[in-house]
C-alpha cells in the first residue's frame, strides 16, 4: 500500500513555475507567425511531433492534460484532433479559428471561459492581447491520435524544411537526405479527407462554449456548503453525483466531466475519496489540499492529480476566492464518499 507522504504527493504535482516547455512540438513550428509558441505536456503522452517533449506525469488517466503559452500575436496552425479536446483560458485574449484555411468563422474567448472543439474538424488559436497567454488543454482517451494538419499548413512546413515521417515524427529535411532515405515520409491530406472534416455551423459550435461569467453552482452537489459551489461546465450525461447535463454536452465523446470549483476565503471541503481519477487546476487563488498524511498548496497555474480512493479536504487559507477547474475521468463520476 502507498504511503502518500508530502514527497509522494509532490511528484504528482505540477507547478507553473516548473512547466517545461517544447519549442518544437509540432510542424509549423519553423512556420512564421508561429515561432514562438510553447507546448507543455502535464499528464498523459499528448500529440506532440517531437522527440523533445518533455512529459511530467507519465501514468494513464483516461485523459491527457496539456497547454499551451504564446505571446501577442502567435498562431497555432489549423489542425484537427480525433478526440476531444479543451481549452481553458488561464491566462490572455483568445481567438480560435475554424476551417481548413480558417475561412469558417471566428470565436473569442478570454480568462476563465471554456471550449470544447469538437472531433474531425479543422481549429487554429491565436493569442489577439497584448500580453502572454496560457491554455489548460484537456484531451480525450489516454491515446488521443495524431494531429491531422490542414494542407497549407504541411505545404508551409515543407518550405521551412520541416515534414512529417508516416509514423507521426518530426523531421528536420536541412539534417540531410540520409535521415530522409530511412524515413517513409507523410502527406498532406486529400480535397476531400479535408472536406470530410467539416465545420459544423457556428450557431452549432456556440453549443461548445462555457462562458466565465455564466455557471451558476449546483446546489445539489455533494460539496455544495457555505462558502464552497461547484458548477458543472462538461457534464455529457447527467451524473450519480447530481448534475444534469450540460452547458457542455457535445455529441462526440468526451470520457471525462469538468467542473468548476469556488471556495471563498475560510471555505472548507472535509475529507472525501473519489472512485474515479482527478485532476485540479487552480484558476486563482491559492488552495490547501490535504490527506492524512500531508497537505499541500497550490497557487494560479499549478495541476495537481490526485490518487484514486485517496481521501483529500480542500481548504482556501488566502483573503481571496479560491477557483479551481477540476476533471474527473469518467462520463458519470460516483458521488464522493466522505470520512
Amino acid at each position: 500500500m502507498t504511503e502518500w507522504t508530502n514527497e509522494a504527493m509532490a511528484a504528482r504535482l505540477v507547478r507553473y513555475a516548473d512547466l517545461v516547455p517544447c519549442r518544437t512540438a509540432f510542424i509549423d513550428t519553423r512556420t512564421p507567425g508561429s515561432t514562438e509558441k510553447e507546448n507543455f505536456t502535464i499528464i498523459g503522452a499528448g500529440v506532440s511531433e517531437s522527440a523533445d517533449q518533455f512529459v511530467h506525469i507519465t501514468q494513464p488517466h483516461g485523459f491527457n492534460i496539456g497547454a499551451a503559452r504564446q505571446p501577442g500575436g502567435c498562431v497555432n496552425s489549423q489542425h484537427s484532433h480525433e478526440t476531444a479536446e479543451v481549452f481553458v483560458v488561464h491566462s490572455g485574449q483568445w481567438r480560435l479559428l475554424f476551417g481548413p484555411n480558417r475561412e469558417d468563422g471566428t470565436l473569442d474567448i478570454g480568462p476563465g471561459d471554456v471550449v470544447s472543439v469538437p472531433t474531425r474538424m479543422f481549429r487554429g488559436f491565436e493569442n489577439i492581447g497584448d500580453h502572454t497567454g496560457f491554455l489548460w488543454v484537456v484531451l480525450g482517451e489516454d491515446d488521443p491520435g495524431r494531429v491531422t494538419w490542414a494542407p497549407a499548413v504541411f505545404e508551409a512546413a515543407a518550405d521551412h524544411g520541416l515534414r512529417l515521417s508516416k509514423s507521426g515524427m518530426l523531421i528536420d529535411t536541412s539534417s540531410g537526405e540520409a535521415v530522409l532515405r530511412e524515413a517513409e515520409m507523410a502527406e498532406a491530406i486529400d480535397p476531400q479527407a479535408t472536406a470530410d472534416l467539416a465545420t459544423p455551423s457556428l450557431d452549432r459550435l456556440m453549443q461548445c462554449v462555457a462562458r466565465a461569467d455564466a455557471r451558476p453552482g449546483n446546489p445539489d452537489s455533494p460539496l455544495a456548503a457555505e462558502g464552497v459551489a461547484e458548477a458543472g461546465v462538461i457534464v455529457p450525461q447527467a451524473t450519480s453525483d447530481g448534475f444534469a447535463a450540460g452547458p457542455i454536452v457535445g455529441w462526440w465523446r468526451h470520457g471525462f466531466n469538468l467542473r468548476q470549483l469556488t471556495l471563498q476565503s475560510g471555505a472548507y471541503v472535509p475529507h472525501h475519496s473519489r472512485a474515479e481519477a482527478e485532476v485540479l487546476f487552480i484558476q486563482s487563488g491559492t488552495l490547501e489540499v490535504s490527506w492524512p498524511e500531508g497537505s499541500l498548496i497550490m497557487g494560479a497555474g499549478d495541476t495537481l492529480t490526485v490518487p484514486i480512493g485517496l481521501p483529500r479536504a480542500f481548504r482556501n487559507t488566502a483573503s481571496v476566492p479560491c477557483v479551481a477547474f477540476v476533471v474527473r475521468g469518467t462520463d458519470d463520476p460516483a458521488r464522493p464518499v466522505f470520512a
